[in-house]
């Protein structure tokens, strides 16, 4: 306990460094003499100060103050070097550690409880410190040991760790004879062995558990997905979204890519058609002009025609061909009984043989290419009704979407090609030809528009009630346009009813339609207008002979003039077919101004008044629609018809002046049916006819 409190002494600072040294030189000769003795119990006392700080033991309060008095020692004499040579490395750490740290805290922290050299000026201090102060330090110094031990039982566990890596990083690794390791046996090693396994095979079986509950887990989440995706709407909305974003999509590229042989195919069948008719229309002209030109010499003298560039013969030929071809159909006419037909009223379409064949055969082909367009097609793509189909079900589903698309704008442009596929083989001029209204196609629009239900049933706004009226003005309207501009011959009374009552079909469909105009429409009417007129223009001629030439009925030039008179008569009533589709003053203009005035009534003036000219007369009154007559008032008739009502007054006149007074009834007839009811008048009280009077008020 005293060499503690000499410890503790020297410990504070300066002042006990300067007492130590003031009575070092007093004691001095009397520490030499135990110098050796000192240096045996220093050597005697090493090993056992390196068992006290071995790891895990607590240091005595020898070896703290020891550890003192070493510190002490290095800080007033630094270079001292120590008799045993083993010490240098631990000399050397006690150096550092004087230089470095400066407090007192700092400086424990780095302390190495181990046993050192104790130099003699040390062990000189250690007698040369005070005794008088033990007293008054007992309790500092108790505190003091207190904290000391728990620091040396730090240092002492980071020592034995910094031991242990010293001895794994050394070459040949050393041990500690006297630690004693425990007896290790087979048994022991067995029994470790086994419950290792014994522990092991419990964590897998528990990872196996855990394992098989993962997968339980998956399967659970699957099952959930999927009955989420069908029970989720969002989900089924979007899945249908998806799949009808591909369907269009691919139904788009088909059609993108078969479209260039629709139009191939349709261009050749168009094509085909107008070069029959054109080859028609070219033949009866270049006939025309070779019987006039023939008529011409007839009437200066000649009974064949001059060479004037082509042969006479070649010439004679067609006219032979020409007579042939209309004995035959005076013939057929007889055979099938029909009556009120007048030479000149064919239209002289008729091919040859070899010309059909060959028509016939070029037509085939096409149609047959037409059928493989869309073999290779699944029918959903290239079945309209199965296309619609699949539009009716977004329609169903989601209403508000498929208006917001406008898909009822686009399916007439969409169904465009399938359409025209099935019109391959139709013609709106041929009587044969199969009627819109029995077309695949047509059912399918018109069952998807609901044309066929009742009013009551129909929906105001129902976007879907245009599309048939759509698809005709898209698709049916624009194949009608190029029909009348290449393939219609005005001359044509079949062609041109058929035209006329499909027109009137397709435009009834059309007032389904809430659009007020049609383009398509307004182009069809204007084509048929510009054929008619020139019509008018090519292909009506009437000769003009003198009437001593035309006496006698059977002569040839007679003859020819009446054919043309008849033939421009049929052109009047084709042209008045189309009242109702054209306007009522185009028609009038055509028919009254051009072919009535123009040509007709100047034969007719050159025509004596007899039964033959009332019976053109009758024809011709016969072609003006009834219509244009029930609103005309105060007994006139139109502008146009004055010139033609007054050639009836003198036709009138002449047949009661000749007693034909049957003819002359029938005249006042006339008259009548076109609303010249004061013109009648005129001429019953000029010829006292009372019997005619009731005619009038009919």
């Amino acid at each position: 306990m005293k060499a503690k409190v000499k410890i503790a002494q020297l410990e504070p600072g300066t002042g006990n460094t300067k007492g130590a040294q003031e009575t070092k030189e007093e004691s001095y000769s009397s520490l030499s003499e135990d110098y050796n003795s000192a240096d045996s119990e220093n050597e005697s006392n090493l090993s056992q100060r390196r068992k006290d700080l071995s790891p895990g033991c607590i240091p005595s309060a020898g070896c703290i103050a020891a550890a003192w008095r070493k510190r002490h020692l290095a800080r007033t004499q630094a270079d001292y070097l120590p008799l045993d040579v083993s010490n240098d490395r631990q000399l050397s750490r006690r150096r550092e550690s004087s230089d470095l740290e400066s407090e007192d805290e700092s400086d424990m922290n780095n302390l190495r409880f181990v046993p050192k050299m104790r130099s003699l000026r040390h062990r000189m201090a250690e007698h040369m410190v005070p005794a008088s102060d033990e007293s008054s330090d007992d309790e500092a110094e108790t505190k003091w040991e207190e904290q000391q031990i728990k620091k040396a039982v730090k240092l002492s566990q980071e020592t034995y760790r910094d031991a242990s890596l010293c001895k794994s990083q050394a070459a040949k690794p050393t041990f500690d004879p006297c630690v004693s390791l425990p007896p290790v046996s087979l048994e022991t090693v067995k029994k470790r062995l086994t419950e290792r396994i014994a522990s092991l095979q419990d964590v897998h079986r528990a990872h196996q558990r855990e394992y098989g509950k993962y997968v339980e887990d998956i399967e659970s989440s699957k099952i959930t997905v999927q009955e989420l995706e069908k029970s989720s709407e969002a989900a089924m909305n979007y899945k249908f979204y998806r799949a009808m974003k591909t369907y269009v999509e691919n139904l788009v590229n088909c059609f993108n890519e078969k479209l260039k042989y629709i139009n191939e195919l349709e261009f050749a069948v168009h094509a085909l058609l107008q070069q029959r008719a054109t080859s028609v229309m070219k033949r009866r002209q270049d006939e025309l002009k070779m019987e006039s030109a023939y008529m011409q010499h007839l009437a200066t003298g000649n009974d064949k025609p001059t060479d004037d560039g082509l042969e006479s013969d070649e010439k004679m030929k067609l006219l032979k061909t020409c007579e042939h071809r209309r004995t035959c159909r005076r013939q057929l006419r007889e055979r099938s009984q029909k009556a009120a037909h007048h030479e000149g009223m064919s239209s002289d379409d008729e091919l040859a043989v070899t010309e059909l064949t060959e028509f016939q055969k070029s037509k085939d082909n096409i149609l047959e290419e037409s059928r493989k367009i869309f073999e290779d097609v699944h029918a959903d793509f290239c079945d309209i009704r199965k296309i619609l189909l699949k539009f009716q079900e977004w329609k169903e589903k989601f209403p508000d979407s498929y208006c917001d698309a406008y898909i009822s704008f686009c399916l007439p442009k969409l169904l465009n090609p399938l359409v025209r596929v099935e019109l391959m083989n139709w013609s709106p001029l041929e009587q044969n030809s199969a009627d819109l209204e029995e077309m695949p196609w047509f059912k399918a629009v018109e069952e998807f528009s609901g044309a066929r239900k009742s009013p009551e049933s129909k929906r105001d706004d129902d976007p879907d009630g245009e599309v048939l009226p759509r698809v005709i003005e898209k698709t049916i309207l624009p194949k009608i346009t190029v029909f009348v501009k290449n393939v219609w011959d005005p001359l044509s009374t079949a062609q041109t009813e058929n035209l006329v009552r499909l027109c009137n079909n397709v435009f009834e469909k059309q007032v389904l339609s809430k659009s007020e105009c049609s383009r398509a429409k307004q182009d069809l009417i204007n084509m048929v207008v510009l054929r008619m007129k020139r019509s008018v223009e090519e292909d009506v001629f009437i000769p003009l002979y003198p009437k001593s030439a035309v006496e006698d009925k059977s002569s040839p030039r007679s003859k020819f003039r009446d054919r043309r008179f008849w033939s421009a008569v049929k052109l009047l009533s084709n042209v008045l077919l189309w009242d109702g589709i054209v306007q009522e003053d185009t028609l009038r203009d055509l028919g009254l101004s051009k072919l009535l005035n123009r040509y007709l009534l100047l034969n007719l003036l050159n025509t004596p008044a007899g039964p033959d000219n009332v019976e053109k007369c009758k024809e011709v009154v016969a072609c003006f629609p009834e219509r244009w007559f029930q609103n005309l008032g105060s007994g006139s008739t139109l502008p146009e018809l004055l010139n033609f009502c007054q050639h009836l007054l003198q036709c009138a006149r002449t047949l009661h002046r000749n007693n034909h007074s049957d003819e002359t009834e029938e005249v006042i007839l006339l008259l009548v049916k076109v609303k010249a009811l004061r013109i009648a008048e005129e001429f019953i009280e000029e010829y006292k006819l009372e019997h005619l009077k009731s005619v009038i008020r009919k």
